[in-house]
């Protein structure tokens, strides 16, 4: 007696609802070069530098699943990604998403690519596809993972970074929109033992784009030195990167205004002041190092950026 067939249906995976979602998302993304590939014209340029970084948006996953709110975190995805491009001064062209599910929901997942797609609108960066995949038994049913993949390019001599940077450089820092897409295994504890006052829709508030406020810099032919995006590891690890040797960044707590998720997490008492700060992005989320003539151009620019520090001789970052 031969035993019973089994479809890829049975199996977990259900090729109409991987249909449904394709046709969901067809006017969203960039058309392809062939059917299998996505591409895009680059400008002309002298020398150009081809840069490419990726990312994830982490277990601010979990929350936005328990929230019921999954439509900002397509902006953290993108912006994960091409706010990292923009600290060498490369302005993106390209971008690739990633979606990994237990059970593909075509109304969910439209809604995460619909806002990939808004955001990279938001920084004229083509989305140029993605991979969908359906895992049953690798991931639990309602879960999922999102991943990007950003192509970047910019003229070689008009890179920046911490080769530039010189002793008496000015720290101008870029508030962020809240805790963005970092420190969120700590932000889940703290809510799941109700030690927060502010609520998910605070916490969840997309990671803000900065891509289009340091091109209209570039743009303008202010001297910019480096640029540091405050990712994981928070102002401790990630603005020494934009340094070079033998110099450090002594920054002044206080001088920038605090967004209410960050403001929640210190008041809560439960997170030490040395873990807060090697955390959490602490209310900036980008920081451009420049000379001090540089200064009123960026605060033109930029109303909200502010000052919050100085390169001096040492290594590291220190607080004042």
């Amino acid at each position: 007696m031969s035993a019973r067939e089994i479809s890829y249906r049975d199996a977990g995976v259900d090729l109409d609802a991987a249909r449904t979602h394709t046709a969901n998302i067809a006017g969203l993304v960039h058309g392809g070069v062939t059917g299998f590939a996505g591409g895009i014209a680059l400008p002309p340029m002298r020398e150009p530098v081809l840069l490419a970084c990726t990312d994830g948006v982490g277990t601010k996953l979990l929350l936005a699943r328990e929230a019921g709110r999954l439509s900002g975190l397509g902006q953290d995805l993108v912006a994960m990604c091409v706010n990292d491009l923009i600290c060498s001064g490369a302005r993106p062209v390209g971008f690739l998403d990633y979606l990994a599910v237990g059970k593909l929901d075509p109304d969910e997942a439209h809604v995460l690519v619909t806002s990939i797609a808004d955001a990279c609108r938001a920084v004229d960066c083509a989305l140029l596809g993605g991979e969908t995949a359906e895992l049953p038994g690798l991931y639990r049913p309602g879960h999922f993972d999102l991943a990007g993949f950003a192509m970047g390019i910019v003229e070689r001599d008009r890179m920046l970074g911490p080769e530039r940077v010189r002793d008496g450089d000015l720290i101008v820092g870029i508030p962020s929109s809240g805790v963005h897409s970092n420190g969120f295994s700590l932000v889940r504890a703290l809510v799941a033992d109700g030690a927060l006052d502010c609520s998910a829709e605070v916490l969840l508030t997309p990671t803000r784009l900065y891509v289009r406020e340091v091109l209209d810099l570039i743009d303008g032919d202010v001297d910019l030195h480096a640029v540091a995006h405050i990712t994981g590891g928070g102002l401790p690890e990630n603005l020494p990167r934009a340094l070079p040797d033998g110099l450090g960044a002594t920054l002044i707590p206080g001088s920038w205004p605090m967004p209410a998720a960050i403001a929640a997490i210190i008041a809560s008492g439960r997170v030490a002041d040395g873990d807060a700060w090697d955390t959490f992005n602490m209310g900036i989320g980008l920081c451009i190092v420049a000379p001090e003539s540089a200064q009123p151009a960026i605060a033109d620019r930029i109303p909200d950026a502010c000052v919050i520090g100085r390169v001096g001789p040492g290594a590291g970052m220190r607080r004042a």
